[in-house]
């Protein structure tokens, strides 16, 4: 005889408890769902979504007493809805709310700041000052990055980038710069017939971005190994949003290793991972951050992937197999509208779906998205070791060191592959044998350049 299991499995929405935990514990859970979207807690379920039940006597007692002990320990209060499910001669009791609209919710025994609970993936844990901020202006429909930011003028902003960005919209007509337009893409709020610059503004057109939100970039750093700890050169991306997506979209692709191979005049280059992963995965770090947390964004480049991460959790209640449904939760819609129109979005929804259905198309290792505690990790795994790319591989990657610079050293070699100077020069000695670079200098200025040949 089969054991039933329950169809669906926990996740930000649902959680599943064997037997009756105490009372603390399950107002702790529904208050992290009434903080998130709501959700269900089910009584009488194991983790592995076997249905064992609950007494009878158990619940009927809960029937007439939980409703009562979860308004009273709540505030604002918080009004269940508890029914129960049978499966067979198994019955379950289910607790469940809605989002609430007066965010953000806590137990009354401890307070706003230690009392406010949130949904995070699976589990249930305490609120940030930040996310308890950023709830209350949830239930008052405000975005953070429309928010007025009063120390700034409308001087902070750059006149021309905006008036670049309106000539060159997507799919939209030429327009002037003027109060109404900024207002429309939300640049700017009037507030006591005062006008301020919003932090969507200043973060896409702001002539000194970090000047009002400092960790508003993002810091690049390529690791030797498989480990953060030595670090082989690193960069701050800061200004605009724009000038942070090219200069990390440059920094990192100019760290990967590209295969090559060239037949007559035309060379056929192919990155060590789909270009179009980084470039979406870029992207959604930059757009659906959480700029109120003060936090940099990082990406990491490792001898096996790229880790890119992105303060905030995700905006909305999506699991990891949503993700390629094309669902989306916008934290920031401003900031989205104005990617979508620059061309960088074409549809939101799809941008996880893109890298995955990539990295399927290269045969590559699955990437990986976590979510933290207040975090989203996008794992993209470096493809250069599970493709063959021929026996000449470790010359094909020096002479792809010259498409980015005219000439190059033994130590450039070295910080490229994390090799050692002996096998770099190695491989230096084998390509000045088939007379396809020389040297130039010599002993602390000894470089090395391609051959031209005629």
């Amino acid at each position: 005889m089969s054991v039933s299991r329950y169809p669906e499995s926990e996740s930000v929405l649902l959680e599943f408890k064997r037997e009756v935990p105490k009372n603390e514990q399950i107002v702790k859970t529904i208050i992290g769902f009434c903080n998130q979207k709501g959700g269900k807690l089910i009584l009488g379920i194991d983790d592995a979504r076997t249905i064992v039940g609950l007494p009878e006597d158990q619940i009927n007692q809960l029937l007439e007493t939980l409703d009562h002990s979860i308004y009273e320990a709540c505030y604002p209060p918080i009004i269940p809805l508890i029914s129960t499910q049978v499966f067979g001669d198994k019955t379950v009791l289910i607790i469940a709310v809605s989002s609430g609209m007066n965010k953000p919710y806590f137990r009354k025994s401890e307070g706003i700041e230690k009392g406010t609970y949130i949904r995070v993936g699976r589990s249930t844990v305490h609120a940030t000052p930040s996310m308890i901020e950023e709830l209350k202006w949830q239930s008052h429909r405000i975005d953070f990055e429309t928010l007025p930011v009063y120390n700034g003028s409308l001087d902070a902003l750059d006149n021309q980038l905006i008036q670049n960005f309106l000539d060159n919209r997507k799919n939209q007509a030429s327009a002037k710069v003027t109060q109404d337009v900024m207002r429309s893409y939300s640049l700017v709020v009037e507030e006591h017939s005062k006008l301020f610059p919003t932090y969507a503004g200043l973060l896409n057109f702001g002539k000194k971005p970090q000047f009002f939100l400092s960790e508003a970039m993002i810091i690049v750093s390529h690791f030797r190994g498989i480990e953060g700890r030595d670090a082989i050169a690193t960069i701050d991306c800061e200004g605009t949003l724009l000038n942070q997506f090219h200069q990390a979209h440059h920094f990192v692709l100019s760290r990967l290793s590209k295969a090559f191979s060239i037949a007559g005049v035309i060379r056929d280059e192919k990155l060590e991972i789909p270009e179009i992963a980084f470039r979406e995965a870029l992207i959604n770090l930059l757009i659906h951050r959480n700029y109120h947390i003060k936090a940099p964004s990082k990406i990491s480049i490792y001898d096996d992937r790229l880790e890119l991460f992105s303060p905030g959790g995700f905006s909305g209640p999506i699991e990891q197999d949503q993700l390629l449904m094309g669902l989306t939760y916008l934290r920031n819609p401003a900031i989205c509208k104005i990617f979508r129109e620059r061309g960088l979005v074409e549809k939101m929804g799809t941008g996880f779906i893109n890298i995955f259905k990539s990295y399927e198309s290269w045969g590559l290792e699955k990437p990986q998205i976590i979510e933290g505690a207040n975090f989203v990790k996008c794992i993209l795994p470096r493809g250069l070791s599970q493709v063959s790319l021929g026996k000449n591989q470790s010359e094909d990657d020096i002479l792809s060191l010259f498409y980015l610079q005219n000439e190059i050293t033994s130590q450039d070699v070295v910080n490229k592959f994390s090799i050692s100077r002996a096998t770099a020069q190695r491989w230096l000695n084998s390509l000045i044998e088939k007379q396809v670079i020389e040297r130039i200098g010599r002993t602390r200025n000894l470089r090395y350049r391609r051959i031209v040949k005629s």
